[in-house]
């Protein structure tokens, strides 16, 4: 059993501990930030490199999407965090398919996602390609 004076004890120690804890996890999301936004950056230079023609806002833009925390988007896989090729090919395919194409209109019309992807690939290949180093001036 605890005495009263036990209890009073213990509760001190944690109301003097909590401007601490307090502090600590403050300094920790601002880790976490800081970690995000370099991881998004990196992500960006990688886009960039991989696709050279692809614009510099647009680059940061699909980071930034493809990253959000949370989101369960490819940019928070663990290939993605990598800088997998493959994991960056698939967040920039998804931009150009989303904002360059009739493609969420499609799937509001009802097409099922995988004839609607069929439907916008061609205008989604020629982006990519333009973007890509293999493409011409």
């Amino acid at each position: 059993m605890v005495t009263e004076e036990g209890l009073r004890q213990a509760e001190e120690t944690c109301l003097a501990d909590a401007d601490a804890r307090k502090r600590r996890s403050l300094r920790q999301q601002e880790l976490a930030s800081e970690h995000d936004r370099e991881y998004v950056s990196r992500f960006a230079a990688e886009i960039a490199r991989l696709y050279p023609r692809c614009p510099q806002l647009r680059a940061v833009e699909i980071a930034e999407h493809a990253c959000l925390k949370y989101s369960g988007r490819v940019g928070r896989s663990a290939k993605a965090k990598a800088l997998d090729p493959e994991a960056i090919r698939m967040a920039v395919t998804a931009h150009v398919r989303h904002t360059e194409t009739k493609y969420d209109e499609l799937l509001g019309q009802g097409y099922d996602r995988y004839d609607a992807r069929m439907e916008v690939q061609p205008r989604v290949q020629d982006i990519l390609d333009r973007w890509s180093l293999s493409a011409g001036p």
